[in-house]
């Protein structure tokens, strides 16, 4: 009898074994399945996303406690792991004698590394670097990336954001140059993830949305309908109905012609206060932010909280329309309070500068609704170190999908900002070591507000390219959905 029990333990741990490896080969034969079959219903470059942040690849100890892991980019706790991961995977060197010593020659980034794969239209200079007043020698279609035309200064400068985008691509294909692998230019279309489209939209719009002398249509209109008339007649934009381009259109009046006509791509925005949910909405379109205005506190010299004597501050245009009405009740509540400072503020005479020393020395910072849920004051607000106050209900922020701002930024609803006594109460109800965390986060991640060429690690720029390539998947359910019963069509039209 007992050699009979023997043999049927004997006979089940056999069993268990088999039973394990073939799950472990099913698993293995599934994942080689969704990377390279050519009919993978998930895209390469999301597939790649999902390997290079999968959180099974990091130690389960540098979690922050109450952060949730995201199916696509792993949160703030990762990053830095995930930038050194990249740069062996995107950037190779070899050592050789120069001069009797030793260099470094960098590869550019390896197209099947990067995650996101970009093709960039190869528009005219006058859609872009042409604005800038750049004229190319011959048929140059794009400035020489060691040597690129400035941007405007002043307020044109913080809706830029094509500008260091079509930077970043096109230093992409230069070994010289180094910068995460996350985007790469590609110039075979049928290699892209994504299409580009670079027109300086907001640059377009700030210079030349009026018509001049004898002229009765705006060159922004001009380029706004060539722009149309250019996407509609490729043949990748009607593959899909231009759902997999991107548009950035960060100025809230920048493509008004033409965001209509242009609504199933992807677009690049500060908010979507001006836009129609059927044109632009969060499912499909990345928030980016603005680029601030004020210098950039250095984490380590930042002011403390017993160094920041202000307790609230805001300057900037207080009489606003719309849901900006706000900050004139504001305005009316706190302008006499001791240890606040709210006035009125322009980047005129040395108003920039005067709002970064303003900024710099207080502890929080409002960020009130004006004429759109967004404004570059909270981006100012986070490069100085203040704590931002961000009383905006319909307010999108960039990022959101993997950045607590929580953490970093205390959020007020409309309705109770404006009853008296209430928002002062609250901050001042805030405890010094309170308000320290907070402060030790934002200086964390001021890093991913940073525009910067060549571009870093985590930046605003690299941090674009990551939030597109996490659109990727819905890109691909809304293809497949809308050919649901295209096949059965085309199976009657053919019989």
């Amino acid at each position: 009898m007992s050699l009979f029990l023997e043999k049927n333990m004997l006979a089940s741990r056999f069993l268990s074994c088999l039973i394990a490896i073939s799950v472990f080969v099913l698993i293995v034969s599934s994942l080689s399945l969704l990377q390279f079959a050519d009919n993978s219903f998930i895209p390469r470059s999301v597939f790649r996303l999902i390997l290079v942040n999968s959180t099974s690849l990091y130690p389960t100890s540098s979690v922050t406690s109450g952060e949730s892991k995201t199916p696509f980019l792993p949160l703030e706790t990762f990053i830095e792991e995930k930038v050194q991961r990249q740069e062996i995977a995107c950037q190779t060197s070899s050592s050789s004698n120069s001069s009797g010593g030793v260099g470094v020659i960098k590869v550019a980034c390896d197209k099947k590394q990067a995650i996101l794969r970009v093709y960039m239209y190869d528009l005219l200079p006058e859609f872009h670097f042409g604005l800038l007043g750049w004229k190319g020698n011959g048929n140059e279609m794009w400035p020489n990336v060691g040597q690129v035309p400035s941007y405007p200064g002043g307020l044109n400068l913080q809706h830029s954001i094509e500008y260091w985008l079509t930077l970043d691509l096109l230093s992409s294909n230069t070994p010289n140059i180094t910068r995460p692998c996350t985007a790469i230019r590609v110039h075979n279309s049928s290699e892209a993830d994504v299409f580009f489209v670079p027109f300086f939209s907001s640059l377009s719009y700030n210079r030349h949305s009026k018509p001049h002398g004898k002229e009765k249509v705006s060159l922004n209109r001009i380029l706004q309908d060539r722009v149309v008339e250019f996407l509609r007649s490729r043949d990748e934009w009607n593959l899909n109905g231009g759902a997999n381009h991107l548009i950035v259109a960060h100025h809230p009046n920048s493509m008004l012609v033409a965001r209509k006509k242009l609504g199933s791509a992807m677009f690049v925005l500060a908010d979507f206060g001006r836009y129609r949910a059927e044109t632009a909405n969060i499912e499909k379109d990345v928030i980016a932010p603005y680029k601030h205005m004020v210098r950039t506190l250095d984490a380590d010299n930042s002011p403390s909280f017993v160094q920041r004597d202000i307790l609230v501050y805001f300057q900037g245009a207080i009489y606003r329309k719309d849901g900006g009405t706000i900050r004139q009740e504001l305005y009316y509540l706190l302008k006499d309070e001791k240890d606040v400072h709210f006035t009125f503020g322009s980047i005129k005479s040395n108003g920039v500068r005067e709002a970064g020393r303003g900024m710099a020395s207080s502890k929080f910072c409002l960020n009130i609704a004006g004429d759109t849920p967004s404004s570059n004051r909270l981006f100012d607000a986070i490069a100085s170190h203040c704590i931002p106050v961000i009383i905006s209900d319909d307010i999108e922020l960039p990022f959101e999908d993997v950045l607590d701002y929580s953490k970093f930024c205390i959020f007020v609803r409309s309705s109770d900002a404006v009853r008296k006594g209430y928002l002062l109460n609250l901050l001042r109800r805030i405890k010094e070591d309170q308000w320290i965390k907070m402060w030790q986060r934002l200086k964390e991640l001021t890093k991913h507000f940073e525009y910067q060429y060549p571009s870093q690690p985590n930046d605003a720029v690299d941090m674009i390219w990551q939030a597109i390539a996490r659109k990727l998947s819905f890109i691909q359910l809304k293809a497949h959905r809308n050919k649901r019963y295209r096949s059965l069509q085309l199976f009657i039209k053919d019989r």
